[in-house]
């Protein structure tokens, strides 16, 4: 397995939004979060590869039997091991990053979720797993704070089905729930062909009121002890609510405009939300 990955040009990425929530941490936890990051995406990287499934399936699985060597630092892999000391440093319960693992999985055979809970199961592997091993980086001292790293890992990557509808129609991958679909007489063919018209704008914005509620749920959760700790996720909070925001601006048309935020307005938006965070009560 050739392994190019290094923690150095995954988190320098400036493409990445994620990057501009890692700015305003502390050195230590910023390279540890980087290198969770780091991770996160090789994993991924491996699902979206050009592979047959079954490779991509094998490599997976290498992928992880590694992960596990790494937990005792025993992996041939160096930035494997520097992960399995993250773990071990910040007490991060090895079971979020195999969540994730599992995650990656479905998507080498799922294409589809019939419900909306279903999308919940897979939303939890793939994203919230990723927060709650952040929560442990940053530190807690609410319980519920738990709960508002699943909640925010929902509220992402439901903004991230949205904004990507196009991209994942192209490789026959349909996130949105069949039975939403079915609920606004809008079929699979007609999201396959990006077909936009009335049925399709209620659709979205059905999804997109869903979505809002997770949001506005997830920051009731976050108490005012751990705001302090919290401010690279709620710079992510805010980066993808407004992500959320502009395809409400654009009426939903997600198949002919590029959702996406400048470089400048991410800057802006982790500037102002540090800004506001670093100036109430809390803080």
């Amino acid at each position: 397995m050739n392994l190019s990955l290094t923690i150095e040009n995954i988190s320098k990425n400036k493409m990445s939004t994620f990057y501009y929530s890692f700015l305003f941490l502390p050195k230590q936890k910023r390279e540890a979060i980087s290198l969770v990051y780091a991770w996160c995406r090789a994993t991924d990287d491996i699902v979206d590869s050009d592979l047959s499934v079954s490779n991509k399936r094998a490599r997976l699985l290498l992928w992880a039997k590694e992960f596990d060597k790494a937990i005792n630092h025993k992996s041939d892999y160096p930035i494997l091991n520097r992960v399995g000391k993250i773990i071990s440093e910040f007490n991060i319960p090895v079971e979020h990053f195999h969540e994730l693992i599992s995650g990656m999985e479905m998507d080498l055979t799922k294409t589809r979720y019939e419900t909306f809970d279903e999308l919940l199961n897979y939303s939890y592997r793939v994203a919230s797993s990723v927060g709650l091993m952040c929560t442990e980086i940053f530190g807690y001292s609410q319980k519920q704070t738990i709960e508002y790293s699943k909640m925010l890992g929902y509220s992402l990557q439901l903004t991230n089905i949205l904004r990507d509808i196009k991209n994942d129609a192209k490789r026959n991958r349909i996130y949105l729930p069949l039975s939403d679909l079915r609920k606004f007489n809008y079929s699979e063919t007609d999201l396959i062909n990006n077909l936009y018209d009335e049925r399709f704008i209620a659709l979205m914005k059905f999804q997109f009121e869903r979505t809002k509620n997770y949001f506005l749920e997830t920051k009731s959760l976050l108490s005012n002890e751990d705001k302090p700790l919290f401010i690279a996720a709620e710079i992510m909070r805010a980066l993808y609510f407004e992500i959320l925001l502009k395809i409400e601006k654009c009426n939903f048309d997600v198949f002919n405009n590029n959702v996406r935020l400048s470089s400048f307005k991410k800057i802006s938006i982790a500037s102002k939300t540090w800004w506001q965070l670093r100036n109430t009560n809390a803080v």
